[in-house]
């Protein structure tokens, strides 16, 4: 009769629970937030700060759960065949365990606890820590072996690969973090600049020389006036004889003394320039502007040209986006001028470009004018185009050997042809 059988039974339900325990509670300290725990420690959890030691010694917790869950599914399958080989004989009675067993240990004691404690890791963590701390300290000495065995393993099997984390995985993760809400998309694409920063060099960021504006150190005053005047800049450059030799850097708050013009000879206004590699990291540079109390850095190129220049604020927009003030005029570098036309500014990045036209390129160009010299292996002329996946592009306005405006127009995709 099954009364007579209902201890057994129970044992097997007590055995199941401490099963599905343990099974939560490895799922939940593998799954758990601890940015999350030190936040909870910080306002006054006890319980968090608690679970928080024990998360940072994994290697003896994921032993004890091991240990508690390996006991119980044991007890389990040995109280259930004792359970059945009385009630239904002994072969028959066997393979009845066996599957019931199994069936209730995978669905009650593995499955279910772990499928919650994945959606609420933190919480079941903490609940657990209590009974999972005593039997830690209960089961000390096994766990003190297998720590044994685990460094006789290690020692046995060790990588040689870095365990850190690298930029592309910290960029998935950020990915990830803001696609569960934790961060809006702001902070997103403020993380992911701040990730990249780092890997940026001085020749990704310059304005190039062609977009320069200077004055010659021997321009008389009308002339660096009027250029300020012109250019809105509050810096210019000052060259000897070309702009491949800068000598210094005037700011318009020296140039001008009072309610005019300061007296003293451009030389002695003007203040030395910073010179560095088109190579130098962008986070070296930033320290570098900031040693030095300087707001430009003249990139030179492996000839001791002038490339370009560097100034705080280009590195700042890396950082935080695009930064306007007053004088600076709103540029549409992807302008729409008919149904699938567009007028592009040939100054973008060729990432920018096959992301808003939704192309690959393997090129190692960086502008879209260098890559259309390069699709078309030669300076092009007004009018010059080519066609490239589903676009079909026009250089529309060039000046003194660049591409200033291109025109996009855009196809309908070809179909695939089935196999």
């Amino acid at each position: 009769m099954l009364s007579d059988h209902i201890g057994s039974i129970v044992g097997m339900l007590i055995c199941i629970l401490f099963s599905a325990y343990f099974s939560a509670t490895e799922t939940a300290f593998a799954s758990l937030n601890k940015t999350r725990l030190k936040a909870m420690e910080e306002k006054g959890s006890k319980r968090a700060g608690q679970t928080l030691e024990l998360a940072e010694n994994y290697d003896k917790l994921i032993s004890t759960v091991l240990i508690g869950n390996n006991i119980v599914n044991i007890a389990t399958a040995s109280i259930g065949t004792l359970l059945f080989v009385n009630m239904m004989g002994e072969e028959l009675g066997a393979t009845v365990s066996t599957v019931v067993v199994t069936i209730v240990v995978l669905i009650f004691g593995e499955i279910t606890p772990k499928s919650i404690a994945k959606d609420y890791p933190e919480k079941f963590a903490m609940f657990s820590t209590p009974l999972i701390h005593l039997l830690m300290c209960v089961l000390t000495p096994l766990n003190y072996l297998f720590s044994q065995w685990k460094n006789l393993v290690s020692s046995l099997f060790r990588s040689s690969d870095e365990s850190k984390m690298s930029q592309e995985e910290l960029l998935l993760l950020l990915e990830e973090v803001e696609q569960e809400g934790t961060i809006d998309e702001n902070e997103g694409e403020l993380l992911r600049n701040a990730v990249e920063f780092g890997g940026l060099e001085a020749k990704d960021i310059l304005t190039h020389r062609v977009d320069l504006e200077g004055v010659s150190v021997d321009a008389s005053k009308e002339e660096v006036a009027e250029l300020f005047t012109q250019t809105r800049f509050s810096r210019l450059l000052v060259y000897e004889d070309s702009m491949d030799k800068i000598v210094g850097i005037i700011h318009q708050k020296d140039f001008y003394k009072g309610t005019g013009v300061n007296a003293l000879p451009l030389t002695e206004i003007m203040t030395p320039p910073l010179f560095i590699h088109q190579s130098e990291k962008v986070d070296d540079l930033l320290q570098l502007l900031q040693s030095s109390k300087s707001h430009v850095a003249v990139v030179i190129d492996e000839y001791g040209g002038t490339l370009g220049i560097v100034t705080m604020e280009d590195i700042l927009e890396e950082l935080v986006g695009e930064i306007w003030d007053e004088h600076d005029e709103i540029e549409e570098p992807f302008r729409q001028v008919g149904e699938n036309t567009y007028i592009v500014d040939c100054t973008v990045t060729l990432d920018d470009f096959c992301d808003f036209f939704d192309v690959e390129s393997e090129s190692d160009s960086v502008s879209l004018g260098g890559w259309m010299m390069e699709q078309l292996g030669r300076i092009p002329d007004q009018g010059d185009s080519f066609d490239y996946r589903n676009l079909t592009i026009t250089a529309t306005q060039t000046d003194d050997h660049r591409i200033q405006l291109a025109t996009v127009e855009v196809r309908e995709p070809e179909p695939v042809p089935a196999e």
